[in-house]
């Protein structure tokens, strides 16, 4: 009876690891990304937006700079009340300057906003086709390789990059494993 209780204990503990192992994948985010001609689309609209907003703050900041040297100059020749008015408009158009930055490049600035906008929806789009993806292949967990995680090495047979742009309907420049057979 022992025999039979151990013999049977051995069997469930061969079988219960395969029972709940869990599938894991795979997806190069940044990969992904670049193959989706919305999102490139969408980073350069944000890129020349940050550029001109850049340039109105230059702006901004260069008649400051003028203002200054402006005073350096005259400082000599000015009242009292003339330094402490020229100062003031000084300090206020810096200020000025300041805050704009802060309004456009800011933690919620207009950038991060206007980021959202555009980039925010191609991003739902690419994680609502990896979670079908995992569903549909009962993936338990889908890492991104692209991120800061340190993956010391990953099989390309469990890469579903191109899987996901196909399910979104795109198809791929390259291959995600070509890729990675280029990094050895």
């Amino acid at each position: 009876m022992k025999k039979y209780i151990f013999s049977l204990l051995a069997v469930f503990a061969l079988i219960t690891p395969k029972i709940y192992a869990q599938k894991t994948a795979y997806v190069d985010l940044d990969y992904i990304l670049t193959n989706i001609p919305e999102y490139k689309s969408a980073q350069e609209q944000l890129d020349q937006i940050s550029l001109g907003w850049q340039k109105e703050i230059e702006g901004k900041l260069a008649i400051v700079d003028r203002l200054y040297k402006s005073f350096q100059a005259e400082e000599i020749l000015l009242t009292q009340d003339m330094k402490k008015k020229r100062e003031d408009e000084i300090v206020a158009k810096e200020k000025e300057a300041k805050e704009l930055q802060k309004q456009r490049f800011g933690v919620d600035g207009d950038l991060y906003k206007k980021r959202q906008e555009l980039v925010k929806p191609i991003q739902d789009k690419v994680y609502n086709a990896i979670k079908e993806l995992a569903e549909k292949q009962t993936i338990a967990i889908m890492f991104n390789k692209s991120a800061e995680l340190n993956i010391l090495f990953a099989n390309p047979k469990f890469d579903k990059s191109d899987e996901v742009l196909e399910a979104m309907g795109y198809k791929p420049l390259g291959s995600s494993k070509d890729k990675d057979k280029g990094k050895k």
